[in-house]
Parts: C-alpha cells; sequence; structure tokens
C-alpha cells in the first residue's frame, strides 16, 4: 500500500505513514461547523440608542404635564440598554 500523501510504500493495515503522518482512511467524522461571529457594534449601537432615548424622555418628562409615562419608559428603556450590555458581556466569555 502506498501513502496518499507522500507516496511511500507502508504496511497494508497501517493507520497513518510512518514517513509524514497522513492518515490512511477518511475520518469518520467532520468537525462541527463553525458559526460566524455577530459584530460588536450592533449591539453598542443599539446600548447607544436605549441610552439616548432615556435621556431625551427623561428631559422630555420635565417640561410634560403628566411626567409619571415619560419618565417610566426612560427608566424601562436605560434598564434594557444595562441588561442588553451585560448580556454582551456574559455571552463572550
Amino acid at each position: 500500500m502506498q501513502c496518499r500523501s507522500c507516496g511511500t510504500e507502508i504496511a497494508g493495515k497501517a493507520i497513518v505513514c510512518y514517513r509524514c503522518g497522513a492518515s490512511t482512511t477518511d475520518p469518520v467524522r467532520r468537525p462541527a461547523p463553525v458559526r460566524a461571529r455577530r459584530s460588536p457594534l450592533l449591539s453598542l449601537a443599539a446600548a447607544a440608542l436605549l441610552v439616548l432615548l432615556a435621556l431625551y424622555l427623561g428631559q422630555a418628562s420635565r417640561t410634560a404635564a403628566d411626567p409619571g409615562p415619560l419618565q417610566l419608559t426612560a427608566g424601562v428603556l436605560a434598564a434594557a440598554a444595562v441588561v442588553l450590555l451585560v448580556v454582551r458581556m456574559v455571552r463572550r466569555r
């Protein structure tokens, strides 16, 4: 039997070529595909947008007749930005 890689004569029951180390058979299992990572800019831009929107609503609530809903919305948006950043940090590890 000859090595598929270097052409050296090897034993018929050989698992690898003694000269180049190439396998004599095809692999039984294929490696798992690696998923492409998303760009970190998308989540950072979304968090920045949420923070800016929360700041805008917080400032708008100062002049509003009923500031309660605007302040609540601003708080929810700020919390969503924090959660988004925390999830990003946890997934990074």
